[in-house]
């Protein structure tokens, strides 16, 4: 057994501490900004309820500009400037378009917002910038008629074709997001009141009205479809696949395509199509926009401010196409 003197060499801090760093100034600055890093990432859970995605794709952005800064500034994130800044955001243009450049600069502000209110930095570095200007995007959407057609796609004389229709139907009623529907559990159905129980991003919760086509389908689906798929076990989740295990983003994903494509919709859409058809047509139907906004769970009006640009570009359509002089 060796002695005290002998054991005590082999301890880290009796290694000799003449060799060089290999790290380069990157990871340097890296493992300098990782604490502030990890405390923000932390108030994001505690104070925003952000998903895990969400949350790494932060990270991720800040480690970026933390080994940019480590080659380039010889400096830590706590140290950026204003002119620090403009010159990643330069070198980072070529990467992506200006909605990538835009969020980028939205976690930089978020970031540096956060080290201002704890008093680790006296200046937000951000504060002057302006965001990039980027063209009008429109969400894709579906007319009624296509919507008609992919709800009448699925088989409703077979258990998955009666789960698949109470899902679309869902989808359709409600405009949750595909996260949000294959999430739902049995006591967050309130049948008896018509209504949806929802838990959305930043664990907000709201309450979703149903409409009777889709309350009478997900009756039809809990009693006929769900016991089938069930078997014997018991499941929180409403919507399950054919192993009864709760229905995943991608299984769900090739339904709706799969139900598309027998619809006769050449644009196959994604499950958040319909969540975007929800809107449009309430507000083709009249819909006031703090309504649109609350049942779709936005936490800021502006993001549901969208709609109103499709619905009005959807009249200029319908007169384009419909007036004698369109």
């Amino acid at each position: 057994m060796p002695s005290d003197s002998k054991r005590s060499s082999l301890r880290p801090s009796a290694r000799p501490s003449a060799r060089p760093s290999t790290r380069t100034p990157a990871a340097r600055a890296q493992q300098i900004d990782q604490p502030l890093i990890d405390a923000f990432v932390d108030a994001l859970v505690l104070e925003d309820g952000l998903s895990s995605a969400s949350t790494s794709a932060y990270a991720r952005d800040l480690n970026l500009l933390s080994s940019w800064l480590g080659e380039h500034r010889a400096c830590g994130l706590a140290q950026l400037d204003e002119s620090g800044l403009l010159a990643y955001l330069a070198a980072r243009a070529g990467h992506g378009k200006a909605t990538s450049a835009n969020r980028r600069l939205t976690v930089f502000r978020r970031f540096y917002r956060h080290l201002v209110r704890l008093g680790q930095l006296q200046a937000d570095p951000t504060i002057s910038i302006r965001s990039a200007k980027q063209p009008e995007r429109f969400p894709q959407s579906l007319t009624e008629t296509q919507v008609d057609a992919l709800l009448a796609a699925p088989d409703l004389g077979t258990p998955l074709g009666l789960r698949d229709g109470a899902m679309l139907e869902t989808l359709y009623a409600t405009g949750l997001r595909v996260s949000e529907l294959i999430g739902l559990r049995t006591i967050d159905l309130g049948l008896a009141e018509g209504v949806v129980r929802v838990i959305g991003k930043g664990n907000r919760e709201r309450m979703v009205p149903l409409g009777e086509v889709a309350l009478d389908r997900i009756r039809q689906y809990l009693r006929e479809s769900r016991p089938v798929l069930c078997g014997a076990q018991t499941v929180d989740a409403v919507f399950l696949t054919v192993r009864n295990q709760p229905m995943t983003r991608q299984h769900f994903w090739g339904l709706i395509r799969r139900h598309a494509r027998q619809a006769g919709i050449n644009r196959l859409p994604s499950p958040h199509v319909l969540r975007h058809a929800f809107a449009t047509h309430l507000m083709n139907h009249g819909a006031d926009l703090r309504v649109v906004q609350l049942l779709l769970g936005h936490a800021d009006i502006s993001t549901t401010q969208i709609y109103t640009h499709v619905a009005r570009e959807r009249l200029r359509q319908l007169h384009r196409a419909h007036h004698p002089r369109g």
